[in-house]
């Protein structure tokens, strides 16, 4: 069975910094492209950031461009989502996903091509 689990969320003060983490089992993450998503309160859940199998290639929201990094460790079977200076408009329940697909930066910002989900890990960026 696949399955994505993230970790590495938190209670953070504005300016502070998190990783967030996302464990593949049952499959080989390096086969997948991998997408970041997030949902805040009373809102939908919007892309954020997507990373090719290689890691030769990364897309970013304009939002987070700068400010967050998505990265993999194919070895460990792990992709993290590095995030600096986290403003209150950040706080969300953060999921990652993953897609068979080729990569395109279009592409990968489409929920529907994303066949498998974790269950979130909330971020709350407060003073």
């Amino acid at each position: 069975q696949l399955q994505l689990v993230e970790s590495g969320g938190g209670l953070v003060q504005p300016g502070g910094s998190l990783r967030l983490s996302c464990a593949a089992s049952g499959f080989m993450l390096e086969n997948y492209v991998i997408g970041w998503f997030r949902q805040a309160p009373g809102k939908e859940r919007e892309w954020v950031s997507c990373i090719s199998r290689s890691s030769a290639r990364t897309t970013y929201e304009d939002s987070v461009k700068g400010r967050f990094t998505c990265s993999r460790d194919n070895a460990k079977n792990t992709v993290y989502l590095k995030m600096n200076n986290l403003k209150p408009e950040d706080t969300a329940v953060y999921y990652c996903a993953a897609q068979t697909s080729l990569y395109s930066p279009y592409n990968c910002r489409l929920q529907s091509k994303y066949g498998d989900w974790g269950q979130g890990t909330q971020v709350t960026v407060s003073s």
